[in-house]
């Protein structure tokens, strides 16, 4: 059973920063995907940032591109997400997401399985 745990959410003023990270346990896989999403009240879940276990392919959504990086620590599987510059526009629930072998369209939300519970990010203007 793969499990997915987000921390790092809170409140801050636009303009501020917040790192995110996602530990995942029970999994065994050799290459994977994993990706961050945020859903905001109303709408539709959005993929923020992704990337390969090899770390050689990373992918930004254009809203958060220059702005957000992720990042991976594989000896503790774990994943990042630093979010400098924010806006109230990033207010939402962010979702850590996981799913093994290659994923094509690594930012669509219907690609991955295994998901965590979330960790609120609000910024205020």
């Amino acid at each position: 059973q793969v499990q997915l745990v987000e921390s790092g959410g809170g409140s801050v003023q636009a303009g501020g920063s917040l790192r995110l990270s996602c530990v995942a346990s029970g999994y065994t896989w050799k290459y994977f995907c994993m990706a961050w999403f945020r859903q905001a009240p109303g709408k539709e879940r959005e993929g923020v940032a992704a990337m390969f276990s090899d770390g050689d392919n990373t992918f930004y959504a254009d809203s958060v591109r220059g702005r957000f990086t992720i990042s991976q620590d594989n000896a503790k599987r774990t994943l990042y997400l630093q979010m400098t510059d924010l806006k109230p526009e990033d207010t939402a629930l962010y979702f850590c997401a996981a799913e093994p072998g290659w994923v094509g369209a690594a930012l669509q939300a219907s690609k991955y399985n295994n998901w965590g519970q979330g960790t609120q990010v609000t910024v205020s203007s």
